[in-house]
């Protein structure tokens, strides 16, 4: 079973019951109740035609949902026959599905955890982690965006910087987190910067393409994180880096600053420096300075803090900590490397080990523990 086709596959499927008259919960529910009679049945008997094969059984499930459901009994009549076997119009959906789900009728933060939800493919855990609230929250959360867009005709799309949001998480999830998405958020933001004349679309395909360019040298051959400054920056794709500098410049250009132009101006600079050690960290605190007056984000200000130990020094970056809330994501990481540069070995160490055992992937929990392990062993000697 090829669960990389039925998650490629399903966002088109969900396009052709919706623009077929299927309201988004309904198609939702039987585009999932399809795709497990896939993996139910493809295993022994694979259909010649897989796209084909969901929408016809996707539209059967929800007309049999349609008929035995009361209180929909009016839509019959918009819905005269089923759709015949054969393969499916090849149309890409997904972008299209992106605007629809973030509806006027719904709240930005819940039309991104929807989209997230039903058309990303990733799970109320992963959704949850990326907003930093309780699982059994953001799962109720999405089930009163599914009521209230239950019923609704999708002819009000959303708006710009939600669908930016989403693809944004998207991205995030797939560069850092256990799905692989990010080269299909990057697609996306590709056909939208072609269909949108906008810089903060530019500038969130800036920033997607310089973050992109570093993967290959982000892990090691064992699966283990490698930091930044320890990367081996041959790996890194100087194609994507051109790209993505020449497109955040056309952006910049017409002043009109926004995070994403923000964030991709700091991936840049650290794409832009031959070695760790020359990297502008000045310069790099100034944009987060910008970053912070444009989102006021705590998490922003945590990620300056490391900028300014590392241009003024970790003293200055344990002062700039100081006003963060120690419950924040990676704050204790953050603390532990400023504490490691400024020689304090045994703080570092505890803290790498706190920050461990709240990292939010396995990958990065084995990085701090190792961390913390060293810097025990350096204390014993």
């Amino acid at each position: 079973m090829n669960e990389v086709l039925l998650r490629s596959l399903t966002p088109s499927v969900l396009g052709i019951l919706v623009r077929r008259g299927a309201d988004f919960a309904a198609a939702e529910d039987a585009v999932q109740d399809a795709l497990v009679e896939a993996v139910r049945v493809w295993s022994a008997d694979p259909p010649r035609d897989p796209k084909g094969w969901l929408v016809t059984v996707a539209w059967r499930r929800f007309l049999d949902a349609t008929r035995a459901d009361t209180a929909r009994r009016r839509r019959e009549d918009l819905v005269e026959e089923e759709p015949a076997p054969g393969p499916a119009p090849a149309v890409d959906d997904t972008l299209q599905l992106y605007f629809l789900c973030a509806h006027p009728s719904l709240t930005p933060s819940s039309a991104v955890a929807l989209t997230l939800r039903a058309v990303g493919g990733l799970t109320t855990r992963q959704i949850a982690q990326a907003y930093l609230v309780p699982e059994a929250t953001m799962a109720q959360r999405i089930s009163r965006a599914k009521r209230t867009v239950s019923g609704v005709r999708f002819d009000q799309p959303g708006d710009v910087a939600t669908v930016l949001r989403v693809l944004y998480l998207v991205f995030n999830e797939g560069y850092s987190g256990d799905v692989d998405l990010a080269a299909e958020a990057i697609r996306l933001t590709r056909q939208l910067a072609a269909a949108i004349d906008h810089p903060e679309v530019a500038g969130l395909l800036a920033l997607m393409l310089l973050h992109h360019a570093r993967r290959a040298a982000r892990t090691a051959p064992d699966g283990s994180l490698v930091p930044l400054a320890e990367q081996d920056r041959g790996q890194w794709d100087t194609e994507s880096i051109a790209e993505g500098v020449e497109i955040l410049q056309t952006a910049l250009a017409r002043d009109r600053l926004g995070e994403f132009q923000a964030q991709a101006a700091i991936a840049a600079l650290h794409a832009d420096a031959p070695t760790a050690e020359e990297t502008d960290w000045v310069q790099i605190v100034e944009w987060y300075d910008e970053l912070a007056r444009l989102t006021d984000s705590p998490i922003v200000r945590l990620n300056r803090a490391v900028a300014v130990g590392e241009a003024d020094g970790p003293r200055a970056g344990l002062a700039a900590l100081v006003a963060l809330d120690d419950s924040l994501p990676r704050h204790a990481a953050v603390a532990a490397y400023l504490h490691e540069r400024d020689g304090d070995l045994a703080t570092a160490a505890r803290l790498y080990a706190e920050a461990a055992r709240k990292a939010p992937n396995l990958a990065e929990r084995d990085h701090l523990t190792r961390q913390a392990a060293r810097l025990n062993a350096r204390g014993c000697r």
